[in-house]
């Protein structure tokens, strides 16, 4: 009972953003997840998997000299959508250093096919998207892997090198994304 009532409490929270039209660059971007693809194949392909809660848990504890960027997002939400022009001009910035950035999608099952393909074709961002259901979260992931979301609203970036993390609640703007970024690189 307890895990319909929180699934439906996340839900609701991540609807509570507002729908807005999606604007957003082509920029090319090459970084992956966890796994080199073929930068040559990666634009006409659809390519982002749906990843278990305890996956993304495990991908955000990777504790070594990388740093992670990973941006829990919808289509759906406006202010998700305009921090992600910000991302990939970073992730072209960095291309070939030691960064991973990776957006976790938080839209619908019944969206993946539409909306979210959509947008991650578009965008060239296969290889950096992954899906996750969120009526499979509940309070145990969020406790679990961060100090201060609790899963009620996105855009949502969690970051780690090694021991050292940070997280920011909410839309990014380039100069706190590049001064957040800046200082796990020094």
């Amino acid at each position: 009972m307890k895990k319909i009532i929180l699934s439906t409490l996340l839900l609701a929270a991540l609807y509570s953003c507002k729908k807005e039209g999606q604007k957003t660059d082509s920029t090319t971007a090459t970084d992956s997840l966890s796994t080199a693809q073929n930068p040559s194949t990666e634009t006409a392909t659809y390519t982002p998997k749906e990843v278990s809660p305890e996956n993304v848990g495990k991908h955000l504890a990777q504790k070594n000299d990388t740093l992670y960027v990973t941006n829990f997002f919808a289509t759906w939400c406006g202010p998700c959508m305009r921090e992600i022009p910000s991302f990939k001009n970073k992730m072209q910035e960095l291309k070939g250093k030691p960064v991973k950035f990776t957006f976790v999608n938080l839209d619908e099952k019944a969206d993946w096919d539409g909306p979210v393909k959509k947008f991650v074709t578009e965008n060239n961002l296969g290889a950096n998207v992954i899906l996750l259901d969120g009526q499979k979260l509940d309070p145990s992931f969020f406790s679990g892997n961060f100090k201060q979301w609790d899963g009620g609203s996105i855009p949502f970036t969690f970051m780690r090198k090694g021991d050292k993390t940070d997280e920011y609640l909410g839309m990014m703007t380039e100069d706190v994304l590049n001064s957040k970024i800046d200082a796990f690189l020094k």
